[in-house]
Order: C-alpha cells, then sequence, then structure tokens
C-alpha cells in the first residue's frame, strides 16, 4: 500500500469513528459493541483525527527532504571525487606555461646560451617542487638510513665494510609520500657483509 493510500486509509478511519461519534452511538466493525461518546470526546476525537493528519503531512515533507539531501550528498560526494585535484592543477599550470616559454626560447635561431637555459629550468622545477610540496608531497630521503620496506623497495645489494648491513648506500629515485601515505617508494640499493 502506498504512503497516500495509507494516509487515506487513516484519514478515513478517523473521519468514520468522528462521523459515528457524531450520531452519539457507534458500533465497532469487529466488536460489534454499541459506544457512547460525550460531545467533549467527539470534540476531542476530531482535534486528534486534525492533529495525526497534521503529524502525517509533516512525516511526509520530512521524508522527502530527506530524500533529497541523500541525493545532493550523493551529487557532492560524486563533483568532490571529479574535481579533487583542481586546485593542484591550477598551481602546475604556470609551470607547464613556463615549460612552454623555455622550449620557445630554445627552439629560437638566437644564439641561446645553455647556462640560461639551465637556469630557467632550475627555476622551473622549483616551482613545480613548491606546487607539489604545497598540495602535501614530500620526498622520502633514504640515503644512509636504515633500509625500511614501508618506504623503500631494494633493488640490489652491495657488499660494503664502510656502513652496517642493512643500511642505504644508494638512492637510485626518489620516493614520495602525501603526508603519511605512501605514493611511490624510494628505489634504493642496500648494504651487505662481504663474503669472507
Amino acid at each position: 500500500m502506498s504512503e497516500e493510500e495509507n494516509k487515506s486509509v487513516m484519514t478515513d478511519n478517523w473521519k468514520t469513528m468522528a462521523e459515528a461519534a457524531d450520531l452519539g452511538v457507534a458500533e465497532s466493525a469487529e466488536l460489534n459493541v454499541p459506544i457512547d461518546l460525550t460531545p467533549e470526546q467527539i470534540e476531542d476525537l476530531k482535534v486528534k483525527a486534525a492533529k495525526a493528519d497534521e503529524h502525517w503531512e509533516r512525516l511526509l515533507r520530512l521524508t522527502a527532504d530527506f530524500e533529497n539531501f541523500k541525493k545532493r550528498s550523493a551529487r557532492d560526494r560524486q563533483d568532490a571525487i571529479k574535481f579533487a585535484n583542481e586546485s593542484l592543477l591550477e598551481k602546475l599550470i604556470p609551470v607547464l606555461d613556463n615549460f612552454d616559454m623555455a622550449l620557445m626560447a630554445a627552439n629560437q635561431p638566437q644564439a641561446s646560451t645553455v647556462e640560461s637555459l639551465k637556469t630557467g629550468v632550475e627555476m622551473i622545477y622549483n616551482q613545480m617542487r613548491s606546487a607539489v610540496t604545497e598540495s602535501g608531497l614530500e620526498e622520502i630521503n633514504a640515503a644512509n638510513k636504515p633500509f625500511d620496506p614501508n618506504w623503500h623497495e631494494a633493488v640490489s645489494q652491495l657488499e660494503s665494510d664502510l656502513v652496517p648491513e642493512g643500511t642505504v648506500i644508494q638512492q637510485l629515485r626518489k620516493g614520495y609520500k602525501l603526508r603519511e601515505r605512501l605514493v611511490r617508494p624510494a628505489t634504493v640499493v642496500v648494504a651487505k657483509k662481504p663474503v669472507a
């Protein structure tokens, strides 16, 4: 039975009771027992029927509002996921612009010095590094530290007397973490005891 049908049946039941009460005597459909009601009781039933209708309408409005809230929340969550990288990308767009300018300058027939190109690339690198650092990206510095499989990926071992066994001798590729979550482990070479 739908909500509207439910409401209609409940309202009809209250109206039937109120109409029966207006007559002064009513019979219960199930018990076939006469019911004598005073005018005060009749008025009380009418007030209760009106309140029941009011509460039913309020329940229907709250239910509809809650359903709309759930739909809006789901849509907002999808938008947040869809556009989560927007602020990071806004910071990286100027980096792309600077790369474009550097490439145009490098392709000019004028004699551009290697030193000026190197300076430009360093500036772009620093700009990009600043943008990703502001977004929470951190480098994992593994050199000369004990090997930690949670943050490092060992690709080989090298015999060494200079450092204790299990120490990172060389970092081949930087690792990164986003706050405390690993994004990419540092690729490392780890020291081992020399074979005698």
